[in-house]
């Protein structure tokens, strides 16, 4: 089989998982999580944490946790916005289904900005509250499976954010923390 034919194999199968995942019949409160988990992903929240952790806390090691997420974004954003518009994958709910739950900020949907940037967050907060590394995973899979059961994402285009999340987020920590 030819890369092309795989490629194509592959999207089918994505298409396939998405359709699978999307038309499930699930409670209604399950839409309410998965759009509550996806909100919690917009943003806002990110900025949050960098300005409670900075203003909080007198320990120098976690007054790095900031700079760590600062940097780590400012590799993402380029990185997602590039990947986004070379790949100009149609979102699914622009293709295969006319409902998505929510309406997407873009028209594009590989590779998922929630995913990636639940991951980089993750992966960053879990390197500083080691703690909490299942909460903080477990978020970040929840807003990245949200993304596909309000309609906006295929399951690669998750995948693939989770991937250049965390990847950032662990060359942003191989730059800014000291071993």
């Amino acid at each position: 089989m030819d890369s092309n034919n795989m490629l194509k194999k592959v999207a089918q199968i994505d298409e396939q998982l998405f359709l699978t995942l999307f038309n499930c019949k699930s409670p209604s409160w399950l839409k309410v999580i998965a759009f509550g988990l996806s909100k919690s992903g917009d943003g806002g929240l990110y900025l949050l944490i960098c300005g409670a952790v900075w203003w909080l806390s007198n320990n120098e090691p976690y007054q790095l946790l900031p700079v760590t997420l600062l940097l780590g974004f400012a590799i993402e954003r380029p990185i997602y916005f590039l990947a986004k518009n070379r790949f100009a994958r149609v979102r699914p709910c622009d293709c295969l289904v006319t409902n998505a739950y929510i309406v997407p900020s873009d028209k594009f949907s590989l590779p998922s900005g929630h995913s990636a940037a639940a991951f980089l967050v993750a992966v960053i907060l879990s390197h500083f509250f080691p703690e909490y590394t299942w909460l903080l995973f477990g978020w970040a899979s929840g807003v990245a499976i949200s993304r596909v059961v309000l309609g906006v994402h295929f399951p690669a285009d998750i995948i693939l954010g989770a991937v250049v999340g965390s990847s950032c987020a662990i060359f942003s920590l191989a730059l800014v923390v000291p071993e």
